[in-house]
């Protein structure tokens, strides 16, 4: 089975306020989209967030998802991810998605869990040539995972095992678009095809 994992822990300061928690122009909060597109693709989902985000967690838990709190989430991105694999070690594989990333699509998600079911390492989109989110991982990366503890997430990990990755093209632009800034969140900024980066979750 294949697990999605939503990591929800980041302290988003760039935004000046708890940004997961900002509603796009629909009144639906950036962390509600990226739940519900999370749990359509994979309907064994979990969210990890920072101890204590109780608000974040019932709009994570309406959703249908898991929520687990990560006591070492301010180490950054890479221990909220070592959480959310650790929390499911009967995993076949993870789709870590991020939850200030609320445009991609589901059918995206299930694409990626799909291919590690055939067989692959490692699958990301690919739109117009860049490499997007979410990212799978079989389970044998699953110490690998459980051994990330920096903020470059599992950056270095898919550096070092390119052999694994599958690179699969989407016409998905939401797997580039990440919220960091507010103007990031307004309607007008809906064709932009900013790459998500990961030092500010």
């Amino acid at each position: 089975m294949i697990v999605g994992v939503l990591l929800a822990a980041g302290q988003g300061t760039r935004f000046g306020a708890h940004k997961l928690l900002h509603r796009l122009d629909d009144g639906m909060s950036i962390a509600e989209h990226a739940a519900r597109n999370l749990i359509a693709a994979l309907p064994t989902s979990l969210a990890v967030i920072r101890p204590g985000d109780i608000v974040l967690q019932n709009i994570l838990t309406s959703q249908g998802l898991t929520v687990i709190e990560c006591a070492d989430a301010a180490q950054g991105i890479g221990a909220s991810l070592a959480c959310g694999v650790s929390a499911t070690p009967a995993a076949a594989g993870w789709a870590i998605a991020l939850a200030d990333m609320p445009w991609i699509q589901p059918q995206t998600i299930a694409h990626v869990a799909q291919k590690l079911q055939q067989g692959a390492g490692i699958v990301a989109p690919l739109y117009q040539g860049r490499r997007g989110h979410p990212v799978g991982f079989a389970a044998t990366f699953r110490e690998l995972l459980l051994a990330l503890q920096q903020d470059r997430g599992a950056r270095d990990l898919i550096e070092a095992n390119q052999e694994s990755l599958v690179l699969t093209n989407t016409d998905d632009a939401g797997v580039l678009r990440d919220v960091d800034v507010p103007a990031d969140a307004v309607s007008s900024t809906a064709d932009s095809k900013r790459c998500a980066s990961t030092d500010d979750r």
